[in-house]
């Protein structure tokens, strides 16, 4: 069981906060398909993969990150410095 957070329009586009999730993925990227898979709101959050960032248990990672061990994962779209 994997916690699963959303920030910004990630978490508009889905509607939830954050949910608890058991998955069989291996990385970020296996994750986001199954989340995907799920139901048309994920699809539709994660259809643009360039526009999402992920961070595993609160640090900034790849898609291709490993989720062995991994607590909490958080999806948000590119922060913008200013």
């Amino acid at each position: 069981m994997i916690d699963v957070v959303y920030f910004a329009w990630v978490r508009e586009r889905i509607g939830l906060p954050r949910e608890q999730v058991e998955t069989n993925a291996t990385t970020v990227a296996e994750l986001i398909d199954e989340l995907s898979a799920r139901e048309e709101r994920y699809a539709l959050a994660f259809s643009d993969r360039g526009a999402i960032r992920a961070a595993v248990d609160q640090t900034l990672v790849d898609l291709d990150a490993p989720l062995k061990g991994a607590r909490e994962v958080a999806f948000f779209p590119p922060m913008t410095g200013g």
